[in-house]
């Protein structure tokens, strides 16, 4: 829920930083996030930018089946380059049969030179050498078009076999380019398919006017005012509807804050809380509880009804001894577009003692309330925060501990600002 997302960062910003907050509110309403510049694209920008990724698509689909075409096409008999080829194998083979042909006659007209008797006449040898010089003649004329029709046959193939050789090429490069359109088409449609959820989502997200209700309160007990760190301490915190009527969705909060034993050191990053899901607690179910993730709505909570969450702390073992705070609040949401939430956010404070230590028998933590005064708070152009009424308990923390419960308490007061401008939410069913 916005409230108290932007609670929790208030909390988180004057703990660490509370004369910052205190004395520059104008800087941090002025100022805005790079990030918060940056405008998303619109539903009818994706639309188009889906539309083109599709015909992308298409053309490169298209672009493929042709390739695959002219390859299949290089396989017919009547392809030009495959009518060539066989032309130039049925030459080359014409051309070695004329060769052998043309030797034979060689052959036999050496033979026939031979075989001339002794009686032979003149003008029978001058004949019979004629006929082998015309035969060698001929075998030499024979072999030059043989060897012609030879390289016309060789090119042929060459020709026919490079064609099918480009045409894959072509697929494989045709192929890529189908793969990374529909990756861009996949992801455009994946892109357009979230802004519509997000729009279908925020039509849900009606703004209402939140209307403060003391009577939904939030209590946790079996919280130790002291924890050893590296040590996890299970507590229980407990949402009533103490109206007369039925909350539709109440949304619980939780955050905690930590600091070492000056009070001026943050170690939030070595503390975290937690709640559990499943009915028996096992570890399966536990969900951390952050600027990030909330605890899920409990759906509904009837009036006079409670409903108990089961909450683990965390202290982790390199913690150094100090002083923390879990704040726990509650939020309400009904189907008639009424919503609001406390106006009080209770702050359980408690010790963290060093790994090793033996803090014995302890009390459990009670809750000190800090009421924020919204009456001259204006959360995006005001220039001071009023005073937070009320304290957190007192546990017999250092006094580095009461800096931490006034730096809070201003932060309160700020996230306090937003009560009025609480956006529904829809969030799984708790209970």
């Amino acid at each position: 829920m916005t409230i108290r997302r932007t609670l929790a960062t208030a909390v988180a910003a004057a703990v660490t930083t509370p004369v910052l907050l205190l004395s520059a509110a104008p800087a941090f309403a002025d100022a805005k996030p790079p990030a918060q510049t940056q405008q998303k694209p619109s539903i009818a920008e994706l639309e188009l930018a889906a539309a083109a990724a599709k015909v992308a698509y298409d053309d490169a689909v298209a672009a493929e089946d042709a390739a695959l075409d002219a390859l299949k096409a290089l396989g017919a008999d009547t392809h030009p380059l495959v009518v060539a080829h066989k032309a130039a194998k049925a030459a080359a083979a014409d051309a070695a049969t004329a060769k052998a042909a043309a030797d034979q006659a060689v052959v036999d007209a050496h033979a026939l030179l031979d075989g001339l008797p002794e009686t032979a006449t003149e003008a029978e040898r001058t004949a019979a050498e004629t006929a082998l010089t015309e035969a060698e003649g001929a075998a030499v004329t024979a072999g030059e078009a043989k060897s012609a029709a030879d390289v016309t046959y060789a090119e042929a193939g060459d020709a026919w076999s490079d064609a099918r050789i480009a045409a894959a090429r072509l697929i494989g490069e045709a192929q890529e380019v189908t793969r990374q359109a529909l990756a861009d088409l996949t992801a455009a449609d994946e892109a357009l398919a979230r802004a519509k959820k997000e729009a279908e989502e925020d039509k849900e997200d009606e703004e209402c006017e939140s209307v403060p209700e003391a009577r939904l309160t939030t209590v946790i007990t079996g919280l130790p005012t002291t924890v050893v760190a590296g040590t996890k301490v299970d507590f229980n915190l407990r949402v009533t509807n103490g109206t007369d009527r039925t909350m539709d969705e109440v949304l619980p909060f939780a955050y905690v804050h930590a600091t070492d034993g000056s009070g001026l050191d943050s170690i939030d990053d070595l503390v975290s809380v937690q709640w559990s899901s499943g009915s028996s607690g096992s570890s399966s179910t536990w969900k951390t509880v952050d600027n990030k993730h909330y605890m899920d709505a409990i759906s509904p909570l009837k009036a006079g009804a409670h409903a108990d969450v089961k909450m683990r702390l965390t202290v982790d073992a390199s913690a150094p001894a100090g002083n923390g705070v879990t704040f726990v609040a509650g939020d309400y949401v009904n189907d008639d577009g009424t919503c609001g939430g406390n106006p009080d956010l209770e702050g359980y404070e408690f010790m963290i003692a060093a790994a090793g230590s033996k803090p014995g028998r302890t009390d459990d933590a009670k809750p000190g309330k800090t009421r924020p005064n919204t009456s001259d708070i204006n959360t995006q152009t005001g220039t001071s925060v009023s005073p937070v009424s009320g304290t957190l308990a007192a546990t017999g923390a250092s006094s580095a501990t009461s800096r931490l419960a006034l730096a809070s308490g201003a932060a309160v007061a700020v996230g306090a600002g937003a009560m009025f401008a609480v956006r529904r939410r829809r969030a799984g069913a708790h209970v």
